[in-house]
């Protein structure tokens, strides 16, 4: 977009964002379900679309304005931004950045208004940070697919029409190499979806298993086209979510301040507002330091991808920063606010356990020091 078309859009969404969004928090939470005509909404703005090419129908949203928007929306509840986080992000990518034609004109059109809706079929009971041991097997028959397993913590599985789904396709190809990556409609035969998992947090986001029974798809269903790559394809997709994720940190980081400074300025403790208090003042001083390295670090990150650099070990960096920050500026928000602060009617205490998740998904804090310590040797050893 040109400058003052995204600045349009993006003024857009922050109207959104306090009118809609913010309001309907509490229901949301209530009903552990975002309203229908939110989700409409969204795809009258053309949410679902932002990350798709314009060439099939999207916004072509470059990496730094899909991370602004991301950013903006989040300053919500971080269950808004799920409705559309796996569509935009790893449900759809891999099909933009490795798909057939034939595979993006079917499908992202679809996306790209929110017709479709995409989900991630990756993790697995025995197979999570450890993504190569996966066990969902593809035998193949004749010009298909057998395929067989079980997902777990699929984001979006009931509200998804079609998954990406990893599968094993070269038996003998021990970890990631023997890996395809899948196009599977959910109205496959053969499928069939677990109870809404219970979770910590983010109610309204929908999770649950994807267990999966000799379920066929013919072989031009691998992305691509060309069996063996999945993992790749996978690790491409993460690089792109990871800073779609540090935008959502950086989102909830925005609120969370915002939430903590008024609060300071507002509460009383002898005789005059806790906002006077030097360590009130030290902890409202730290979360915005956080805040501005993880804003900085991602707009130089993001910019770096938009530009064609290589950036995983920048990617892996910014998502272990951004989304440690958070919990960090969650835990200091609760801490101002007191005993108000664990209490449901102020919302932080929601605010963080929400949160908490964002150190998990798209790859553990661990894995992420794992990404980064490894990249350095390499870089080390090549000299």
């Amino acid at each position: 977009m040109d400058t003052e078309t995204f600045s349009l859009f993006l003024s857009t969404v922050r109207r959104f964002v306090d009118e809609k969004l913010i309001p309907a928090e509490d229901a949301v939470e209530e009903a552990d379900a975002v309203p229908a005509e939110i989700i409409d909404q969204m795809k009258e703005m053309g949410l679902f679309g932002i990350s798709v090419p314009e060439a099939y129908d999207g916004l072509g949203c470059t990496m730094s304005e899909e991370a602004a928007i991301i950013r903006e929306l989040t300053r919500a509840s971080v269950v808004f931004r799920s409705v559309i986080g796996t569509t935009v992000g790893i449900g759809s990518q891999g099909i933009v950045m490795d798909g057939t034609e034939e595979q993006k004109r079917e499908w992202l059109p679809k996306f790209a208004t929110g017709e479709a809706i995409a989900s991630f079929g990756l993790t697995e009971p025995e197979a999570g940070s450890d993504a190569g041991s996966l066990r969902t097997a593809a035998v193949r028959d004749g010009e298909t697919y057998r395929i067989s397993g079980t997902k777990r913590y699929i984001t979006n599985a009931p509200r998804a029409n079609v998954f990406t789904l990893m599968a094993r396709t070269e038996p003998d190809v021990k970890g990631a190499a023997g890996i395809s990556a899948f196009i599977l409609p959910a109205d496959t035969p053969g499928i069939s979806l677990g109870k809404p998992d219970k979770k910590m947090g983010q109610k309204g986001a929908v999770t649950t298993d994807v267990i999966l029974d000799d379920v066929v798809l013919p072989a031009s269903a691998i992305i691509g086209g060309v069996p063996g790559r999945g993992f790749k394809t996978a690790m491409k997709v993460l690089d792109r979510g990871r800073i779609h994720i540090a935008a959502v940190s950086l989102g909830m980081c925005d609120r969370l301040i915002e939430m903590s400074l008024r609060y300071a300025l507002e509460r009383k403790q002898f005789g005059q507002r806790i906002g006077n208090f030097q360590l009130v003042q030290a902890m409202l001083a730290d979360m915005k330091v956080d805040m501005l390295t993880t804003e900085a670090l991602m707009k130089s990150v993001a910019a770096k991808f938009d530009a064609g650099e290589p950036v995983s070990l920048e990617c892996s960096a910014l998502k272990y920063h951004a989304s440690e920050a958070v919990g960090r500026i969650a835990d200091r928000a609760v801490q101002i606010y007191g005993g108000a602060g664990y209490m449901a009617e102020y919302k932080v205490e929601r605010f963080y356990r929400d949160v908490r998740l964002l150190r998990i998904y798209e790859g553990t804090s661990q894995i992420q020091q794992t990404i980064i310590a490894k990249q350095m040797i390499r870089q080390a050893e090549a000299g």
